[in-house]
């Protein structure tokens, strides 16, 4: 098969939604239409013992929710797809924003009862930066929520987005009865049974067809009618082109947990969304048909397997094909490497690969090389941009709780900030190790992983810094003054540069006052830019 034939059977997205919209479930149902797993684990349903496919960290398990990317790959109507599936959780934003580097179009979940909520825009905020398409899919309509029209204009005014409806509800919660496809005028009759797949579709020649009277009572077909003719006469025809541009936004209704309204969400996805895009390097735009191999990392996990310590980087290969056991050049260290075990994912299952395509996200064994941001290539020069960064809003000190344990929680300490949940800035004389996160939550996480993973302790406590702040000058004298003058707050990240922890907005102003030949930097990747 030719790499254009490989690249066009591809399509690669992510999920992104508030924390409890049902994101996690929707995935793991994806999975159940496409055949990838056998039984549809509810997260919530006590009569399945089976946890969500996708969260596979012992933690996420314990709380309901996920904080890791997991990616899966299955096959479906001679596509293959990749799907990545992201925190919802605000604590995890950073991973999430990394994460819609790697992937050609979204799916949004929303909960027809809370409708759209602060992350869920901020998220958007990101779709859009980037034109990035998405496809709406309002979620839990077997539960009392919102009217049908209300929350299409929510998502017009809040998410700037235009929305088209793919898919229309017949009621909501309690007389929730299905959904009628607008685009194929099918009527999908809801049972809500949470194990199967919704079977009993039914065929109509037109809205005005008696089948529908038959299926759902006059009184519901008549407000059916009424509802799709007011809908097409508002919204018009849907056009690909515009859903592509990021313009539209296609929206789908239904009730993940029971399995009804995912067959609709996943053929529509397989016909219209993307196939995989080129990236923006800094040496211009890089195409999927280029035949050379080029691809980044845009996510470290360590101890996938506790039982084997592993360390896998994440890789989105861009162009060309990835062959098995092929040197391929990591720009940044200007080091060529092979890889004798590439593997894909369902979610924590692996499988070794010979080779992967443009679209695909592939699993590299690292022994501590990587770091997020890196490019490999077939040989060529250049690095991609792009992979978002963002100064910590809070800090805490690390403290060793069990001094034999120090090499333990140094390497966890290490490995868990290449995973890019944390930074870690280090302040001498003492080796102090400070740890920003952008939420509290991730504390928790970094705690129960060294304890479970690395065998050791630690507790933190609070550090009253404002921003870690990167600098540079064309005069480095005046950067060695300004850590002479401000000993006190400096330290240093994971890669030695000096980083100025300012302790509230206003020192900050007055550093950039009183330094004006010093540029203060709030994102690590300035030297990128």
């Amino acid at each position: 098969m030719s790499l254009q034939e490989e690249i066009s059977k591809r399509r690669t997205f992510g999920i992104i939604s508030h924390p409890d919209a049902g994101k996690t479930t929707l995935t793991e149902k994806l999975l159940l239409f496409g055949g990838a797993i056998q039984t549809a684990g509810a997260v919530k349903n006590n009569k399945i013992k089976k946890t969500a496919t996708s969260d596979f960290m012992e933690i996420e398990k314990q709380r309901g929710i996920s904080v890791a990317t997991s990616v899966m790959a299955f096959n479906y109507r001679d596509r293959q797809i990749n799907i990545l599936d992201t925190p919802g959780h605000k604590d995890f934003a950073e991973d999430t924003y990394r994460t819609l580097t790697a992937v050609d179009s979204v799916i949004l979940v929303i909960d027809c009862a809370n409708g759209v909520e602060a992350q869920t825009e901020r998220l958007m905020e990101v779709c859009r930066m980037r034109n990035t398409p998405v496809i709406v899919f309002i979620n839990k309509m077997d539960r009392e929520g919102q009217d049908a029209f209300d929350l299409l204009d929510e998502l017009e005014e809040k998410l700037s987005i235009k929305v088209r409806p793919m898919s229309w509800p017949i009621g909501i919660g309690e007389t929730f009865k299905g959904v009628y496809n607008l685009h194929r005028d099918t009527l999908n009759l809801f049972s809500g049974n949470k194990t199967e797949i919704e079977k009993e579709v039914i065929e109509i020649q037109d809205i005005d067809d008696s089948t529908l009277n038959d299926a759902i009572g006059d009184e519901d077909a008549a407000m059916l009618r009424e509802e799709v003719e007011l809908v097409n006469g508002v919204y018009g025809d849907f056009e690909r082109e515009t859903y592509l541009a990021g313009e539209v936004a296609p929206v789908y209704f239904g009730s993940a947990l029971n399995n009804f309204g995912v067959q609709e969400l996943l053929d529509s996805f397989v016909d219209i969304s993307p196939t995989p895009q080129g990236r923006m390097s800094d040496q211009g735009f890089v195409e999927p048909e280029n035949p050379k191999f080029s691809g980044f990392v845009f996510k470290i996990h360590a101890n996938i397997d506790p039982k084997h310590r592993d360390r896998i980087a994440f890789l989105r290969i861009v162009s060309g094909e990835f062959k098995r056991n092929t040197f391929y050049k990591n720009i940044r260290l200007d080091k060529k490497v092979k890889f004798s075990n590439p593997t894909s994912f369902m979610a924590s299952s692996k499988e070794i690969i010979e080779n992967a395509y443009p679209g695909d996200v592939i699993g590299l064994y690292d022994t501590g090389v990587f770091k997020i941001g890196d490019t490999l290539t077939a040989g060529e020069n250049f690095m991609y941009k792009g992979m978002p960064s963002f100064s910590p809003e809070i800090f805490k000190e690390v403290q060793n709780d069990d001094p034999m344990k120090s090499k333990q929680l140094e390497k966890g300490l290490r490995q868990l900030t290449d995973e890019g949940v944390a930074q870690l800035f280090t302040i001498q004389p003492g080796n102090r190790k400070i740890i920003g996160t952008v939420g509290e939550l991730q504390f928790e996480v970094i705690q129960y992983r060294l304890k479970h993973e690395y065998n050791a302790s630690c507790s933190f406590m609070h550090r009253s810094h404002h921003k870690a702040c990167w600098m540079t000058s064309g005069d480095e004298s005046k950067i060695n003054e300004f850590i002479r003058r401000k000993a006190s707050n400096i330290a240093y990240d994971k890669d030695g540069n000096t980083v100025f922890l300012a302790d509230s907005p206003f020192l900050l102003q007055q550093a950039e006052l009183d330094y004006p030949d010093i540029t203060f930097h709030t994102t690590s990747d300035f030297k990128l830019g």
